[in-house]
């Protein structure tokens, strides 16, 4: 009996931390998004925050969605040849890319890149007492360090993903075209008449979801780290596991939203 009533008392302490760390993410975010539309609003920082997720991430979710529609072309040739129904490639691509594999593969690739970058420089700061010093200069580390993140992970992702959707569909056009003999204008007419509003737009929703987790962990963790460069360490793998984590679950969620019928 008293093994049992452990095992119940540890999983109900594994429970009740888990729901405070929810609650702390959320009221942490909740006072990040009340910053945003409360002056004032610290552009210059912004401006970074938006260089440094969305242009600096270009190249890397570029190369990403090429290969990704390349790959996923060849796989579906690979498949649908089996069925005789090698036709339905340019939809399968294009579905696959606006809807799925753009906005997700993004998000991860920028949790890894930005999210981990975000920690370690807010972390940083809040070990080097440069948060502290924010305060006593009358400026709210809140509103300097954590809105303009939040705000720009929120609309930096989304232009990622549209450039991930156009390249993940020229990948897909490319080896149908040139490797697997494709007619290109048939491809092409496939891929516009099969493409639909809601299909791009159900991504770029789910990208700016995914860009505000990015932000929200990689400020959270930082801002909340202790202990030296150890803990700096920790709050920059925390922030990517818990991005990537709430990309993957957030994404099944928005997607039973978007198309479940």
């Amino acid at each position: 009996m008293n093994a049992l009533l452990d095992r119940i008392a540890r999983l109900g302490r594994i429970v009740i931390a888990v729901l405070h760390s929810v609650g702390e993410v959320t009221l942490f975010g909740m006072a990040g998004v009340s910053h945003i539309f409360r002056p004032p609003f610290y552009g210059r920082a912004f401006g970074t925050a938006m260089m440094n997720i969305g242009f600096f991430s270009l190249p890397v979710v570029a190369l990403t969605a090429v290969f990704t529609g390349m790959v996923l072309a060849l796989q579906s040739f690979t498949g649908f040849s089996r069925f005789s129904a090698e036709g339905a490639i340019a939809n399968v691509v294009v579905l696959s890319v606006t809807r799925e594999l753009g906005p997700v593969l993004a998000g991860l690739i920028v949790a890894g890149r930005v999210g981990a970058a975000m920690a370690a420089e807010i972390g940083t700061m809040r070990v080097t007492d440069q948060i502290d010093a924010l305060s006593t200069l009358s400026t709210d580390p809140m509103k300097y360090l954590v809105a303009p993140r939040l705000l720009a992970g929120t609309l930096s992702l989304p232009l990622l993903v549209v450039v991930a959707d156009i390249l993940g569909v020229m990948g897909g056009y490319l080896i149908a075209a040139l490797k697997l003999g494709f007619n290109s204008t048939t491809y092409i007419a496939r891929t516009l008449d099969f493409v639909q509003l809601d299909d791009v737009l159900s991504g770029l929703a789910k990208a700016a979801v995914f860009g505000f987790l990015i932000a929200l962990m990689g400020c959270y963790q930082g801002y909340n780290s202790r202990g030296g460069a150890q803990g700096v360490g920790n709050a920059t793998t925390s922030a990517v596991v818990a991005a990537s984590i709430l990309i993957l679950a957030f994404d099944y969620v928005l997607t039973e939203m978007f198309f479940a019928r």
